[in-house]
């Protein structure tokens, strides 16, 4: 029976289970502040939802970033929806799908090519084969006779075309680093405000019960009179 119990609250007129009780003097005073801001007749002994305190409780940690950290941008307003919609901003961070235009996928691909050792060893044989076949083979009468004009010509240009392709790569590493310091400032941020809002939970818990156990001294202190009032008749 006690389940089905309601109440109504002060604010919205709605009626609530009452396992959702939570009376103003419970309330986290930035919190209560923005409840009477909206309705200066609430207080200490009006009642609203868990529902409704949360919503409160939103608009407080959205002040909060209004007024500490500036304007909310695109990253706090995500923070804040994962808070309300109770997402994992890690999980979000790894779904994202990176979008690369063409011109930044060849320089990743020709970047990672470029600084291995496949690339390296590559090169030294290709080198060793036209040198030795000019000059062992063709006995320097061949295609590219020492001093290897033309070895010099395709080295040039390929450190001419390395050259913008590692730069690009590089600018490519500095947006990625630039990313990850934008995600890991959107968990910390929202490791910060939950631990805010998990110190508002234990102090209303810690009013919860202080409120229950005055309530059972009542009943206590009702039954003692109840006994004593038996004993002198």
């Amino acid at each position: 029976m006690k389940n089905s119990q309601t109440f109504k609250s002060a604010i919205s007129g709605l009626s609530f289970a009452e396992s959702e009780k939570i009376y103003g003097k419970s309330i986290h005073d930035p919190i209560l502040g923005l409840i009477k801001k909206e309705f200066p007749s609430f207080n200490d002994d009006d009642c609203i939802a868990v529902n409704e305190l949360n919503v409160y409780r939103q608009k407080y940690i959205s002040n909060y970033l209004s007024t500490e950290i500036g304007a909310l941008s695109a990253m706090e307003k995500n923070v804040i929806s994962s808070l309300k919609e109770d997402k994992s901003i890690v999980s979000i961070v790894e779904d994202e799908e990176e979008t690369r235009n063409l011109g930044q996928r060849v320089a990743d691909r020709v970047a990672d090519f470029g600084g291995s050792w496949t690339f390296i060893i590559s090169f030294v044989v290709f080198i060793t084969i036209w040198i030795g076949s000019n000059v062992l083979v063709f006995l320097n009468k061949g295609f590219d006779p020492y001093p290897f004009i033309l070895l010099n010509l395709i080295l040039s240009c390929v450190a001419a075309l390395q050259a913008p392709v590692i730069m690009m790569s590089q600018n490519r590493q500095e947006e990625k680093d630039r990313n990850r310091a934008k995600k890991d400032y959107m968990i910390n941020l929202k490791s910060e405000l939950e631990i805010r809002m998990i110190h508002d939970k234990i102090d209303h818990l810690i009013m919860h019960q202080q409120q229950e156990l005055i309530e059972i001294q009542k009943v206590q202190i009702e039954m003692m009179n109840d006994i004593l009032n038996q004993i002198k008749r």
